[in-house]
């Protein structure tokens, strides 16, 4: 144990550095990395980079305690969503108070918890710790959890498994032990254009599309159907969702042309590469035939957006026994929303998410956090140094 620990207020201070740097994902996150980088090292601190292909993003992965040995991660993603056509109060990249609220970008979703965990990082450098503690610190979460796939794999290959991750995503400092994941699509269906007086001479893109999306809809009523109501997720099932859709020049022309965005967000336990099977089996057989009767050059094509994991549910795992025994929480909880952690369980680092501030506020203009959650995530991490240096695994 030690005096004089860091608090709430430094974690505060912490927030307002971060929040200063514009992280949305199309930006690069380099400076915010370089900024946290020279933090470290200024407390003596060591850290690993792993960048995207255009080295114009990195993730950082920093240990304190034994190398040697697997430890505990606190992960956080560093990019934050646009603020563009949002109508904020106040500058969006500048942490203000107002009352008991913390405002700006990224304050709960999720810069609120990286700052907590790097307020504590000189703490934690000054102790004996029995049980490292990492820091894992990504790009492009927002935009399919893209940029911790690298950083996992330089894990994997170069450092000894961790025991258990803490993805910080904002759950109030509720137990969250599953989540659903995500598989979105693009499909571009591409028909044969003419006049619309004769329309079985053409191929209408939107028609065959139309007759997709209604697939996907039947689908969707069908897991909707046969759902376990009490498996903790709201809705149950999984889910089927067409965001985007665009096709057709006039309408006295012939469509040529139709694209759709759309994807599951899928409970752990679906097959998810069967029902991605059934989708792209009734385009095939029941789709294509009839354009390519019209011109060979008819068809359709599918291409895979992103694919981030479902986290499964795991109540004997290190990472529920150690927030349990840390907090005293028993229920763990699941949510609807995808997270980075399916992906470290993936890899054989069991996961739970846990972090301060409401999902609610996420993407929202004038998003906030509550200074009580920034307290509260404070006295956790105060509560897992102490363990670290104290028991550990």
């Amino acid at each position: 144990m030690t005096d004089n620990r860091p608090n709430g207020e430094d974690c505060i201070k912490a927030l307002g550095d971060l929040i200063a740097f514009d992280t949305t994902s199309a930006n690069s996150n380099l400076q915010l990395i370089e900024f946290i980088k020279s933090q470290l090292e200024a407390l003596g601190i060591e850290s690993r980079l792993t960048f995207n292909e255009e080295k114009t993003k990195a993730n950082l992965w920093a240990t304190i305690g034994p190398a040697e040995k697997g430890g505990i991660v606190l992960s956080g993603h560093t990019d934050v969503v646009p603020v563009a056509g949002q109508d904020w109060s106040s500058d969006p990249f500048k942490l203000e108070q107002r009352g008991d609220k913390l405002y700006g970008r990224g304050t709960c979703d999720m810069k609120g918890f990286v700052a907590c965990a790097l307020a504590h990082a000189g703490d934690m450098a000054k102790r004996n710790l029995k049980t490292p503690i990492h820091f894992a610190f990504s790009y492009d979460e927002e935009v399919g959890c893209t940029g911790v796939k690298g950083l996992i794999a330089d894990i994997v290959e170069n450092q000894p498994l961790p025991i258990a991750v803490i993805v910080g995503e904002p759950t109030s400092m509720q137990l969250i032990g599953g989540n659903k994941g995500g598989r979105s699509f693009r499909t571009v269906v591409r028909g044969l254009d003419g006049h619309s007086s004769r329309p079985e001479l053409g191929a209408n893109a939107i028609v065959a599309a139309a007759r997709i999306v209604g697939f996907l809809d039947d689908l969707h009523q069908r897991l909707r159907d046969e759902a376990d109501p009490d498996n903790g997720f709201a809705p149950p099932n999984t889910t089927l969702d067409i965001g985007v859709i665009n096709g057709g020049t006039a309408n006295n022309i012939i469509p040529a042309q139709c694209a759709f965005n759309w994807g599951f967000r899928m409970i752990p336990t679906d097959d998810i590469d069967g029902l991605e099977k059934e989708v792209m089996d009734f385009i095939a057989n029941e789709i294509e035939p009839a354009l390519k009767a019209i011109s060979p050059e008819c068809g359709v094509t599918s291409s895979r957006l992103f694919d981030v994991p479902a986290l499964l549910t795991d109540e004997d795992s290190p990472a529920e026994t150690l927030l349990r025994h840390l907090t005293g929480l028993n229920q763990s909880m699941r949510v609807s929303y995808g997270t980075e952690a399916g992906r470290f369980q993936k890899a054989g680092i069991p996961g739970v998410i846990f972090g301060p501030g409401s999902i609610g506020q996420a993407h929202l203009p004038d998003e906030f956090i509550e200074i009580s959650q920034m307290n509260e995530c404070s006295d956790f991490i105060g509560k897992l140094v102490d363990w670290a240096e104290d028991k550990g695994f």
